[in-house]
């Protein structure tokens, strides 16, 4: 049969529609479009423009293959519940910290912040060259969830406290909001804790539901508010010397990625590690005199109490290791590097 030229050429036109829908159908599936709830509002200084600011550097650097839209905390669901949302399929991501995950997995506090733990660079030795990032990947994994650091949160002041605690004795019978395994370090002298989301603080404060707090260093909780409740605050934050944040995806998600989108989140957490230490670092002296300028008596704890809650955080360490085979093995791991890096920590940096 012969074609005549109006047939070849509605054929030829038809072929072309197709290999253009062809290709659109290709980029198209080569497309996500994700949503990330948080436990932390996009308000919080630094916390909060960190994830926006990550979100949108993923998007510029994938050319908007991938757009995740941030979800502020409660909106999709709570705060303190991401990471089963997260594993469930539920959402397709969570912007956190893994220690808001510990009732699940105790031994997930030694990927967020650790009593007594390590400075910001020993914490990335051991998560970057020592083997805790695998654990961290491993621990994950058993509830098809993809972590990745996405942020750093530089030392901690230790609490805000109405009164003024001149010993030990005085923290029996308070009522706390605490982070982490701090909580069960505060808990053996008498404090009752509980793990409030952020937003949830200042509220419990005023009410008087709670007698004190902790949460973070100096700017982040002046933008809470607690110097106008609590006017005595204490360090150093022995609880938290130095915490990572994290965004933490579904498994099944992350698989659906492309190479080139994986490597997109990868690299604008790399680059969020280093602008949030590096924004945070710099401003809290301007926030300490902030607070003074306020009416707030800042306090730095005796060495005596500090040996008091070293002592008390060794207690809980072993207790959660003997009631926890997975607790254990981290803290082992965890430890051991600490052990290895102890040399060139105290020939290779000032006391």
């Amino acid at each position: 049969m012969r074609l005549t030229p109006y047939v070849r050429a509605a054929g030829l036109a038809l072929l072309a529609g197709g290999l253009v829908l062809a290709q659109a159908s290709g980029a198209d599936a080569k497309r996500e479009r994700w949503k990330l709830a948080s436990s932390y509002g996009s308000n919080l200084d630094v916390i909060g423009g960190n994830i926006t600011r990550v979100l949108k550097n993923i998007d510029a650097a994938s050319d908007g293959d991938l757009k995740i839209q941030f979800f502020e905390p409660g909106a999709l669901v709570p705060a303190l519940q991401v990471f089963d949302a997260t594993s469930t399929g539920s959402i397709d991501a969570a912007y956190s910290s893994a220690g808001f995950h510990a009732g699940k997995l105790p031994q997930a506090i030694f990927f967020a912040s650790v009593p007594f733990g390590p400075s910001v660079n020993e914490y990335f030795g051991w998560m970057v060259g020592g083997g805790g990032y695998e654990l961290y990947a491993e621990e994950y994994g058993k509830y098809n969830v993809v972590p990745q650091v996405c942020g750093i949160v530089v030392a901690e002041s230790s609490g805000w406290f109405r009164k003024e605690v001149s010993s030990t004795e005085d923290l029996r019978g308070m009522k706390m909001r605490f982070y982490g395994l701090g909580a069960k370090v505060m808990e053996k002298f008498g404090v009752s804790t509980q793990l409030l989301a952020g937003g949830d603080i200042y509220p419990a404060l005023e009410l008087g539901s709670i007698d004190a707090t902790e949460f973070s260093y100096p700017t982040l909780d002046k933008s809470l508010g607690f110097y106008q409740i609590a006017k005595h605050n204490y360090f150093p934050g022995w609880h938290q010397q130095a915490s990572l944040l994290e965004i933490i995806m579904n498994g099944d998600k992350w698989k659906g990625l492309t190479d080139g989108q994986r490597k997109t989140v990868e690299l604008a957490c790399g680059e969020a590690n280093i602008w949030s230490m590096g924004k945070a670092e710099a401003t809290q002296g301007e926030a300490i005199a902030f607070h003074k300028s306020k009416g707030v008596a800042v306090h730095k704890w005796p060495d005596e109490t500090i040996a008091k809650f070293q002592k008390a955080w060794d207690e809980v360490a072993q207790e959660q290791a003997a009631a926890n085979p997975d607790f254990k093995r981290v803290f082992e791991a965890y430890t051991a590097f600490r052990d290895k890096y102890r040399p060139w920590k105290e020939l290779g940096y000032l006391k």
